[in-house]
């Protein structure tokens, strides 16, 4: 488990990427086809997941792990299909995705292009067979993952190894393995960058909390040329001579000053390793004054660490649904915008632009409509998928 600090920072990176929805737009296809990528969109798992919210979690693993898999299954019904509309009914056309941690993803191969040739994935988990079962039993499957076919084996305690289930699996007609990768860089890594800097703090936080925490049990000390005998307690008095003295010996503080600062120096270089100097200590406990412009600034290089975070979640985002279309042999037109807009009040700028960027006369119906949908999705950003390829289908419509 991630240590406190880089939880915090990680979520307010998953939070403020993910605070404007991703756009989805679809270009082309039937009402039947766009019905399903609205339905897709609220969720994708099977499970009620949004899609945004299912790659909020992959990014968050991602930023863990350095990276997040993602598979893009279909489920599979007993019976052949004769075409589409008993495709559709069966419930065989509907796509799903699967998530699995980077532990999970135990073996793969690539290719000279760097393409998967073949990936297993291993999941175990405690199950219980009936209700009445007094002991709960650790089950393993492995799942195989070729180019055209899948394999499913499961081991449990009483069992040996078996083949459960095999087969072509979704993306079989497109030659590849149906297992996509959300990475981020090595410098974008942000728990392996933090990880030696948030054990350091920890171990160092938990010294200082327990030495304060002996320095309230103050040993006592008696000043005198007597030999001492007395015996000292809750319910004892001691008696002292007329030149004896009496006193508690405690820590004079020098070092445990010396360690919360470190502890403070600590902090804010996790911060600057994180790319989040504009959290770091406020002035009054630095000491150093900070200017309006010198946040900005500090701000501007985590807004560049966003967009680029932005980027890696679109293009996994965009490899998935263009893959699904291929599967499903839709004729539709998929991309995917957004998560590039951080500051609060950045609508009203951007509304300013659109209008300078309209009155220049630009004889050109395509650009209207594609500013009139950007506009529209960014302030509607948070309502149903259905609701967005409405309105998108509208200003298309529209003269």
């Amino acid at each position: 488990m991630p240590p406190a600090n880089s939880v915090s920072q990680i979520d307010w990176y998953a939070a403020t990427l993910m605070r404007r929805e991703a756009v989805l737009l679809f270009e082309g296809g039937d009402e039947a086809t766009r019905s399903f990528y609205d339905t897709f969109a609220e969720d994708c798992d099977l499970k009620g997941s949004s899609l945004a919210e299912f790659f909020r979690q992959r990014f968050v693993q991602a930023l863990v792990y350095g990276r997040s898999y993602i598979v893009v299954d279909f489920p599979r019904t007993p019976g052949p299909v004769n075409n589409r509309a008993e495709e559709d009914v069966s419930g065989r056309s509907r796509a799903y995705l699967a998530d699995y941690a980077p532990e999970e993803v135990i073996n793969w191969s690539y290719d000279d292009r760097g393409a998967l040739e073949w990936a297993v994935i291993r999941t175990s988990s405690l199950r219980k067979s009936m209700v009445t079962d007094h002991e709960w039993a650790r089950e393993t499957r492995w799942i195989y993952y070729d180019r055209q076919n899948f394999r499913v084996y499961r081991k449990t305690k009483e069992k040996e190894l078996v083949l459960v289930d095999e087969g072509l699996h979704g993306l079989a007609g497109q030659n590849r393995v149906p297992l996509f990768s959300l990475p981020v860089t090595e410098g974008l890594w942000l728990m392996n960058k933090a990880a030696l800097l948030q054990l350091e703090h920890f171990n160092k936080s938990n010294a200082l909390s327990w030495a304060l925490t002996m320095g309230l049990f103050a040993s006592p000390v008696i000043y005198s040329d007597r030999e001492w005998n007395q015996i000292v307690g809750e319910s004892y008095y001691i008696q002292l001579a007329p030149g004896d003295k009496f006193g508690w010996a405690e820590p004079e503080g020098k070092v445990y000053q010396i360690a919360a600062d470190n502890l403070v120096r600590l902090k804010d270089e996790i911060y600057r390793v994180c790319y989040l100097l504009s959290h770091a200590g406020s002035p009054e406990l630095t000491g150093t004054p900070q200017s309006g412009l010198s946040k900005q600034r500090d701000f501007s290089i985590t807004q560049e660490v966003l967009r680029a975070y932005g980027d890696a979640v679109k293009e996994t985002m965009k490899a998935v649904l263009r893959a699904i279309a291929a599967a499903r042999q839709d004729a539709i037109s998929i991309d995917v915008s957004g998560l590039d807009e951080f500051d609060i009040g950045d609508f009203s700028n951007e509304l300013d632009d659109a209008k300078k960027l309209l009155s220049l006369g630009i004889e050109s119906e395509t650009l209207k409509k594609q500013v009139f949908k950007k506009l529209a999705f960014k302030f509607l950003s948070d309502v149903r998928q259905e609701i967005k390829t409405q309105i998108a289908q509208e200003i298309d419509a529209s003269a």
